[in-house]
């Protein structure tokens, strides 16, 4: 089954699931969230797939985050609007599989999910 990855090639984390994908012979299609970020809709998609809140998907340690958004009380609402306009605040890689998705990371977890 085609695997969908979530991916941002600035992301060495991100670089190393597609490497191992691809050692594997894993086929997948890469979706670029910096080039083509994901909209509200597709993100609650994902949220869904992935069964967590969007609280999950925030990558805390980004710069961008630290600067405009830590420490401020957001709704998981306006929190799926923020990734939708910022998308370099989602965690990355993720891994799509049909219904189920995964955060791609640490990289033992996508052995598994791509086996199941």
């Amino acid at each position: 089954m085609l695997v969908k990855v979530l991916h941002n090639g600035d992301c060495s984390k991100s670089n190393a699931v597609l490497e191992y994908l691809d050692e594997n012979g894993v086929p997948f299609e890469i979706i670029n969230l910096i080039k083509d970020p994901l909209s509200v809709l597709e993100i609650k998609t994902v949220l869904k797939k992935l069964n967590q809140s969007v609280f999950h998907l925030i990558r805390k340690t980004e710069k961008l985050y630290l600067e405009k958004f830590a420490g401020k009380n957001y709704s998981e609402e306006e929190w799926i609007e923020i990734l939708s306009e910022n998308p370099s605040l989602i965690q990355r890689p993720i891994l799509i599989k049909g219904s189920v998705a995964m955060l791609g990371r640490p990289i033992e977890n996508v052995k598994f999910f791509i086996e199941k």
